[in-house]
């Protein structure tokens, strides 16, 4: 698997792609669940981000393994970001349902199933979306922790500094006698 592009760690690049797709698909999810008349319009772009940011999980996991091995052990990191896939497949088959339902019905095809079917495909389309939406945070504040905790924690902002005393006009004698202020 890839480890290295130009000499720079293949992880953090895939990673920042499903850390930006999986969320979109999943506002994405939530959007077309909530509002059907989207579903036609903009499922299949939907169903493609989905795609894309489930199909990216499998080298992420593999790159972190790589990285892993040159960087040392990222805690629990690993762990949940082994488990993100088993959130994404979820939620990538029912958006694609929900998409194939809605096109179904507004070409005048007959629905498989109950009436309710596509309500419920949206029903768990959402709690797919949600439980997703929550393991992707987990997953990237678990791996933010491992890169940056010790090193943000441990850089205590600078002080800030002492304010500048008060300085009081001071009276200046002018050539004449004079005197300014």
């Amino acid at each position: 698997m890839l480890d290295l592009i130009d000499g720079l760690p293949v992880h953090p690049l895939v990673v920042h792609a499903v850390v930006v797709m999986l969320p979109l698909a999943v506002l994405g999810t939530l959007a077309i669940a909530l509002r059907p008349a989207w579903r036609v319009t903009y499922g299949p772009l939907l169903v493609g981000v989905a795609l894309v940011a489930t199909v990216l999980l499998p080298v992420a996991t593999s790159s972190g393994e790589a990285l892993e091995e040159r960087v040392g052990d990222p805690g629990v990191h690993a762990q949940l970001g082994e488990t993100l896939l088993w959130f994404a497949l979820p939620l990538l088959v029912l958006v694609t349902a929900l998409v194939v339902l809605e096109r179904r019905r507004s070409s005048g095809k007959p629905l498989p199933g109950p009436a309710a079917l596509t309500t419920g495909v949206a029903v768990l389309a959402v709690v797919a979306a949600l439980a997703a939406g929550v393991q992707v945070y987990r997953v990237g504040d678990s791996g933010a922790r491992a890169v940056w905790g010790d090193q943000v924690a441990s850089s205590a902002p600078a002080p800030a500094p002492a304010a500048a005393p008060a300085v009081a006009p001071v009276a200046v004698s002018r050539p004449g006698g004079g005197a300014a202020a």
